[in-house]
């Protein structure tokens, strides 16, 4: 039945089950023991390991027997490492310990680890020694001296050592599908990040609603290079494949070349890639001459996916497409396109809402459900939401309100069908001259021109008008980037005047977060600095200065 406001109730999918991730792995030992599970696709293939799914289950449980002779269950530890096979192994083990992973990214520096393990209080740490050039060895050193709370630090040198001394006669602790299980920080797109506590029924059944939709069948194969320590990696693909007893293949990290060969080498029918990924495989010389007939379905989110991508991956690996929408404070996923979904709505919106979640919009100020095609902000309410931000009692009330509704902050319109489609982020929100502009509409606009390959548009402070429209671009080609008379121009012939951009930056690349969103506190940050010079300003009142 059609809807008649902007709010979806909670429609049933196969049914959310009271699921552990110990009991996930378990459950494909027990029905398909010798089926593969893991693979560690690392660089050198003389050195990649696999696990089948009873040889999985086999080295969780000694690693986690071993856990227990140094930590306690709802002990909080950290991982600061890279992919790997034994990063998904000891996150694991800790669940099946009854304790809670912290997902610590391996490019942090001192003091962004020091606030995640201080923030979260963590009580153990197991890192890999060196990433990309950086001594992390030294960085943790440096740090857990600053926190005492820290008991053991374990270089990954050392992580085995757990599986070697287990005491067989350890009983593994009972645990509960409510009980936490990971803390993700938020990926930091407009601040400081917070510690986001998910639980093993979110996490797991999130995943695997996903992976139906995608049309992941019984034994499929993912092909993962999203980073561990986001949910994009360490929840909605590797227990999505999990929870489809399928192979997980593991990449150190995001490397075009490599991405194609595990795809050709293992098979690969899924996989998650965030535009910046898909763009990247796509224009590498690889991609014409390697075997991706496997594929079935690429899933993309995280950022704005243009249809012309959309339309360019379909076409050229012939699979279908799936856009994912979400956060991490709801376990990473709550709408998707399905893979039959038309052309139009798979480049327009991001699908309904997931089973089982109850979704609806609201207006910001007075908290009413908006009306079909009205804008307002997303709220949910179902077994997704997570238990809260970790030791923040004021940012969790703030966030999920009294009736059980996570405000997740970002605005969309609903069509009669319940598909969303993205509008604009609260906090990103223009005010020039009085009159609320958002910028993802000038920036899908600005993502259909030629010569941009990506963009962003932000509102600065200005004296006459309260803030400008600043657009940020990333020119398909840099040594011909475009004019931006031309752009202004291109802009005024297809939206009102009030929404160009009158500011115009040119930059080669953006700061991005791990699950390659770009960050845009830091980008106004960096012209507000002086730090971006604008190339043009097209306004003819402004109190930023010109180039």
């Amino acid at each position: 039945m059609p809807l008649t406001m902007s709010s979806w109730p909670a429609v049933a999918g196969s049914g959310v089950r009271d699921v552990t991730l110990p009991q996930l792995i378990r459950e494909g030992a027990a029905a398909d023991p010798d089926r593969m599970a893991l693979v560690d696709a690392v660089a050198d293939v003389d050195a990649r390991r696999s696990w089948t799914y009873a040889e999985l289950v086999a080295d969780v449980e000694r690693y986690a027997k071993g856990l227990l002779s140094d930590f306690a269950p709802g002990d909080r530890i950290a991982i600061f490492a890279p992919n790997s096979a034994d990063w998904v192994i000891l996150q694991q083990a800790i669940a099946m310990a009854g304790m809670i992973v912290v997902a610590a990214n391996p490019a942090y520096r001192a003091d962004e680890l020091e606030y995640v393990l201080g923030q979260s209080g963590a009580s153990g740490i197991f890192y890999q020694a060196e990433y990309r050039g950086a001594d992390l060895a030294a960085i943790v050193e440096q740090v857990t001296t600053a926190l005492p709370a820290i008991r053991l630090a374990v270089p990954d040198a050392e992580w085995a050592t757990y599986a070697e001394r287990a005491d067989p006669a350890t009983v593994l602790p009972d645990v509960e599908a409510s009980a936490p299980v990971q803390i993700q920080y938020t990926s930091g797109t407009t601040g400081f990040p917070k510690g986001a506590l998910l639980h093993h029924k979110g996490i797991v059944n999130e995943a695997t609603f996903v992976f139906e939709r995608a049309g992941m069948g019984d034994g499929g194969v993912c092909v993962n290079a999203m980073p561990m320590y986001h949910i994009g990696g360490g929840a909605v693909t590797e227990l999505g494949t999990f929870s489809a007893r399928g192979t997980y293949v593991v990449l150190p990290g995001f490397d075009p070349a490599a991405v194609l060969e595990a795809y050709e080498t293992y098979r690969g029918t899924h996989g998650l890639l965030v535009p910046t990924m898909l763009l990247a495989l796509l224009d590498h010389p690889d991609a014409a001459t390697r075997d991706l007939s496997s594929m079935q379905t690429v899933m993309s989110g995280a950022a704005a996916v243009p249809e012309a991508l959309v339309r360019r991956v379909t076409a050229q690996w012939n699979c279908d497409f799936s856009i994912l929408f979400g956060q991490t404070e709801m376990h990473g996923v709550i709408s998707q396109t399905r893979i039959g979904d038309s052309p139009a709505d798979q480049a327009t919106t991001v699908g309904q809402p997931l089973p089982e979640l109850e979704v609806r919009l609201v207006d910001p100020i007075t908290g009413e459900v908006v009306g079909l095609g009205e804008q307002g902000e997303i709220c949910c309410r179902g077994y997704q939401n997570m238990l809260g931000y970790y030791d923040m009692t004021e940012a969790t009330a703030a966030t999920i309100d009294a009736e059980g509704w996570l405000h997740m902050g970002d605005l969309a319109t609903m069509d009669d069908r319940g598909f969303l489609k993205i509008t604009g982020r609260l906090k990103d929100m223009v005010i020039r001259g009085g009159v609320n502009i958002y910028p993802r509409e000038i920036e899908e606009l600005l993502f259909g021109h030629p010569d941009i390959s990506d963009v962003v548009v932000v509102g600065v402070p200005d004296e006459y008008w309260g803030e400008q429209i600043a657009a940020v671009i990333r020119p398909a080609d840099d040594a011909a980037p475009p004019d931006p008379l031309t752009l202004k121009e291109w802009c005024r012939e297809r939206i009102s005047a009030h929404k160009v951009p009158s500011l115009w930056f040119f930059t080669d690349q953006f700061p991005m977060t791990p699950s390659g969103k770009i960050q845009k506190f830091r980008v106004r940050a960096d012209i507000e600095s002086g730090d971006l010079v604008p190339d043009a300003v097209t306004s003819g009142r402004s109190s930023v200065a010109k180039a």
